[in-house]
């Protein structure tokens, strides 16, 4: 599904929830025994969810929403044969890190940045309870060597959140970004949580950079992508920014610009329930705006 309503049902009561929110996952395989769920039957699970699967260790990357989390264990156990032994955590959203607390009571010892952890530790609805919050933290990378495999895990500061973290693997040529990437639509570029236009673009491109044509992304929402697919979503940003900045400099106000609708040529491929081109748009004033 390419415009998933995401974060905005986070907030939402859980009688509503039940509507939208997946009650089981389907899964690609994107190279050998790493695999990309998400929620079938075109129900959102929230974000992409790595799995690494093998005879010595089974890796998830992020675990979705908590009323999920025995769902995605059910999926699990049908494709690794056993729980998860890692969790590594992309970032602090709730649709990336809800099931910290469920997967860790079944075994999985969780792992993320240090700020991730700060973040969830301080939000009593994260902060639930023995095993929600990672156990494992680093400050800048760290590389599980599983399975015949480097699962490289570095942070890319100051992006979509001040925790974020991605994980190359680099036999398979695949990287799983979490919100680093969100393939095909408008970014989700949280400023109320350490994240920043420019470090979102730097954190882009850096992704670029460590592929090749080959590459395979997991983005945080969307569908896996490739390394021309990225380096246009960064084009569309880059240029979007610069469609509000030449309006900010015009001194126009910030209705008057979104009344304006610089992003107008994008709507219809990168607009979606969660980032609107409006909200698009206020994101970038409000990023370029503030000291």
């Amino acid at each position: 599904m390419k415009k998933p309503a995401l974060l905005l049902m986070l907030m939402a009561p859980l009688a509503f929830a039940q509507d939208w929110m997946a009650t089981s996952f389907e899964h690609t395989e994107v190279a050998p025994d790493i695999f990309m769920l998400s929620g079938a039957e075109g129900k959102s699970s929230g974000g992409n969810i790595s799995l690494l699967t093998g005879d010595e260790y089974v890796v998830l990357i992020d675990d979705s929403f908590a009323p999920i989390g025995p769902a995605l264990f059910e999926k699990i156990e049908a494709l690794a044969g056993r729980p998860a032994d890692f969790i590594i955590n992309t970032h602090a959203h709730g649709d990336h890190t809800g099931s910290n607390q469920f997967q860790a009571e079944k075994g999985a010892t969780i792992v993320a940045h240090d700020n991730l952890r700060s973040r969830m530790e301080g939000d009593p609805n994260q902060n639930t309870g023995p095993g929600a919050l990672p156990i494992i933290t680093f400050s800048e990378e760290m590389t599980f060597h599983v399975n015949g495999q480097q699962a490289y895990v570095f942070h890319i500061p100051t992006a979509h959140t001040d925790g974020d973290a991605a994980i190359l693997f680099r036999e398979a040529n695949v990287i799983a970004s979490g919100d680093l990437l969100f393939r095909g639509i408008f970014p989700f570029i949280d400023l109320d949580s350490g994240g920043d236009v420019t470090g979102y673009k730097a954190g882009m491109q850096k992704l670029i950079d460590m592929s090749d044509d080959e590459t395979k992304f997991i983005s945080g929402h969307g569908p896996v992508g490739t390394r021309a697919g990225i380096k246009a979503d960064l084009a569309m940003l880059v240029d979007a920014e610069a469609r509000v900045k030449a309006l900010v400099d015009k001194g126009m106000s910030k209705e008057d610009i979104v009344a304006a609708n610089p992003l107008s040529i994008y709507h219809d491929e990168y607009n979606w329930a969660f980032i609107t081109t409006e909200r698009m748009t206020q994101t970038l004033i409000r990023s370029l705006t503030t000291d």
